[in-house]
Formats: C-alpha cells, structure tokens, sequence
C-alpha cells in the first residue's frame, strides 16, 4: 500500500485520486488558521514556489481536531490563506486525522511512522504540556499531535519521513531539495 491508494476530498466536496500524483515528490501537512504554527504557511508556499517545477507537490489538510484552531468552512480557510500568505498548493476539504473520524490516508500515515518527540524547539514544552492533556500515551503511538506535522512522500508514493510541527522548516525544506 502506498499514498496513491487513497482518495481524498478536495475543498468543494469533489474525489481526488492522490494516484493523480504519480511520480511526484508530495509534502502532505495537516494546518490550522488560528494556530502559533501557521506562520508556516509563508515558508511552505516559499517552498512550492522554488520546488514545484521540479516536482513538489503540497497537500494541505486543514483539520480542527487541536484547540480549535481551523473554525471556518473550508472557503473561508482557503481565503484567509491566500489572502494572508498568497498559497498556491492544494487545499482539501476540512478533516479529522486522528479518531474514529480520520480519513483513510492519515490512518495509514500515523500507522506507518512513530512520533520522534518535540525536538528543542522553544514551544516544545507547551506543546507536551497540551499534548499530554489530550493523549497520556502521546510518546508511544503514531497519532498526529497538533497542526502542522508534514509527512514526505517519494515519487513512488511511500513514506518517507515524518516531521512534528517544532521541526525547523529549514530542515524540511532540506529534506524536501535532497529528495528531489
């Protein structure tokens, strides 16, 4: 199994087969509005703009699941981040990545990868102080901890790495220009 066994919504309700994708190198990344990480958004559209030509693909899911940090319908997300950080990549429809409720393709992310922990970003002991709250078990499992955790995928459709939210996006975006 791989990332072109899914399907997803994009914002208007419409079926996408991520097989569409095919050889491209795909960063897929949960987001928020209303989030200390949001800001990131700058630095993936910097990222899409140098790299999409030479086959960068950004899948952004934007997901509420966290503190409520994506309240809007998915064309008021989607105004607010063009309007704000003038995004390009796609935006999807609205979803749940973790729970009963968590689309098929997030399922399969987190049961193949680990989470690696917060790292030494200044957030980090804020952001295990909340995570906590919500998931006692949060060090041993694979379930999503907050907005902004990216997964790479290689042209072939299978996992590569997973990064939290308090990875540097200069490490992602070194990650990213590696692989391609």
């Amino acid at each position: 199994m791989n990332i072109y066994d899914f399907t997803v919504k994009d914002r208007k309700g419409n079926d996408v087969a991520l097989s569409d994708f095919k050889g491209k190198l795909i960063l897929v990344v949960n987001t928020a509005t209303g989030c200390g990480f949001t800001p990131q958004y700058k630095e993936l559209q910097e990222l899409y703009d140098e790299c999409h030509d030479q086959g960068l693909e950004i899948l952004d899911f934007p997901c509420n699941q966290f503190a409520d940090q994506a309240p809007g319908t998915n064309d008021e997300i989607h105004e607010f981040c063009t309007g704000r950080f003038g995004i390009k990549f796609p935006q999807y429809g609205k979803i749940d990545v973790n729970g009963e409720n968590a689309i098929p393709l997030y399922k399969w992310l987190t049961e193949n990868t680990k989470f690696e922990g917060f790292g030494n970003n200044p957030l980090t002991m804020v952001l295990k102080g909340v995570v906590k709250k919500m998931d006692k078990d949060y060090k041993n499992n694979g379930n999503i901890k907050w907005n902004f955790t990216k997964f790479l995928i290689d042209r072939e459709g299978n996992i590569v790495e997973r990064f939290e939210p308090t990875t540097s996006m200069d490490t992602v975006m070194a990650k990213v220009k590696a692989a391609l």
